[in-house]
């Protein structure tokens, strides 16, 4: 094993993450340690991480050693990343968003938009920009006659609403993928066996946003946007937020 490989080794070891193992951060440690290709690692200079034990019996013992009185980068990282997860109540229970305009949209749509336009429904289907299938009621969709596909497939947001035997597709809109005449269509394909009426509704953050996207959307849809969350855009038809 040559010496890059080796110094990937010992940051590997270290814990540190992917980024951290990468071919500049193995020449720094051999820069920092005075190790050549041909020098060995009992010649290293710089005792801050005691190299010079790796080729002794003493190695496993520094390396416990170390880990004891120094955190792990990797676990550091996590832990970093667990603060910043936005908490999110779904059917009643607790989860955690990865942050995000996106998943912050979504969390609007569980939070905000549910409980006013589609009372007492059920959360089906959400996905979260880390983790894909972060709810999936597989057993209710399938009853419902919902065909399961794949995740890039799959609306944002599913609700049911039993009382009314409807089901609401929601995409979450900050940049792309709004309900226009394509989405739906695909959509359509994919629930051709859901005999509930069917619901499409595109949310925004802003009303910026939806003027984007507003000469896209598909005819017979709803429009919601964070920022007005009491308020419902029906464009056209004579019907307001119902099935299509």
């Amino acid at each position: 094993m040559d010496k890059i490989n080796e110094a990937r080794e010992i940051l590997k070891v270290l814990g540190m993450p992917k980024a951290q193992q990468a071919d500049i951060c193995c020449y720094t440690l051999l820069a920092m340690a005075g190790l050549k290709q041909e020098t060995a690692w009992a010649d290293a200079e710089n005792e801050w991480i005691r190299i010079h034990d790796i080729i002794q019996p003493k190695w496993q013992e520094s390396l416990n050693r170390f880990l004891v009185y120094h955190e792990k980068l990797i676990d550091i990282y996590a832990s970093k990343k667990k603060m910043t997860m936005m908490p999110v109540s779904i059917n009643g229970a607790d989860f955690l968003f990865s942050t995000g305009k996106h998943n912050e949209l979504q969390k609007a749509i569980i939070e905000e938009f549910a409980p006013r336009f589609a009372p007492d429904s059920e959360c089906l289907y959400v996905g979260d920009t880390i983790e894909k299938d972060l709810v999936k009621n597989v057993d209710k969709l399938t009853e419902l006659g919902f065909e399961i596909t794949l995740h890039d497939k799959m609306p944002d947001v599913v609700l049911y609403r039993e009382e009314k035997n409807w089901i609401y597709f929601v995409e979450s809109v900050t940049s792309v993928g709004p309900m226009d005449s394509k989405r739906i269509l695909e959509l359509t394909e994919m629930t051709e066996n859901v005999t509930a009426g069917k619901i499409f509704v595109t949310a925004f953050l802003d009303f910026k946003t939806y003027k984007r996207f507003s000469e896209t959307l598909a005819w017979e849809t709803e429009v919601w946007i964070a920022e007005m969350p009491e308020h419902m855009i029906h464009l056209n038809g004579d019907k307001f937020l119902g099935p299509r």
